[in-house]
């Protein structure tokens, strides 16, 4: 029996692999995808595009309000995007203030609303030191909340919370995953710029992986 299943698809490499992923485990998906006001915007087409390859039915949910609330290197024109290494202090100012507990509370009043019964994000390991929003603690302590926020169970997962990018690389190239649907870079202009500290982590990773990037660059 199929289980239905909510994932958070962003369009970039971890949420698109997961996908990919519950696919092939036979999850009954419906994606979530966020507007909220990101200057790498383009991301959400390459969402859709993904889904309907895939012949998933996605929900785009406007969450501009954060553009607003929440200000960051993400939702700022004012603001520089860092470039340089991923894990550089720098990159902290990418941090969308609180926007996982608000995209994943938005989720999962909508899993609820279609009963679904399982909620999925893309966090990963290369994350933890950057995003608060992305730790373990944060996912363990926002899985007790989904326990008890609702009469029917809603079960959150991460699978790829301890997983480094170049190994979720590795996992969606055996699943075929078509990479060059994906989009990483957070400056958002026509092809990723290869010098934020998003794209160097996403290069690192299929250098890892031994495999080139099909996404065109700057």
């Amino acid at each position: 029996m199929k289980h239905d299943a909510v994932i958070i698809l962003s369009g970039g490499l971890d949420s698109t692999t997961l996908l990919y992923d519950l696919r092939e485990q036979g999850y009954a998906l419906t994606a979530v995808t966020f507007d909220y006001g990101q200057r790498h915007k383009r991301e959400i087409a390459y969402a859709t595009r993904t889904c309907e390859r895939l012949d998933i039915p996605q929900k785009i949910i406007d969450a501009r309000v954060l553009h607003d609330l929440a200000p960051s290197a993400l939702t700022r024109s004012d603001l520089a995007v860092p470039e340089g290494n991923y894990d550089d202090e720098t990159m902290k100012q990418t941090v969308v203030p609180n926007r996982n507990m608000v995209l994943l509370s938005l989720a999962a009043a909508y899993a609820i609303g279609i009963h679904a019964g399982h909620l999925f994000y893309g966090a990963h390991a290369g994350d933890h030191a950057i995003y608060p929003d992305c730790r373990p603690a944060f996912v363990d302590a926002m899985t007790a909340a989904f326990h008890l926020c609702d009469w029917n169970d809603l079960v959150l997962s991460a699978p790829y919370l301890h997983l480094s990018k170049g190994d979720i690389v590795k996992r969606g190239l055996s699943l075929g995953v078509d990479y060059s649907l994906t989009w990483t870079c957070y400056k958002g202009g026509e092809k990723a710029c290869g010098k934020c500290g998003s794209c160097d982590e996403r290069l690192a990773a299929f250098r890892d992986a031994g495999v080139a990037d099909p996404l065109e660059y700057e």
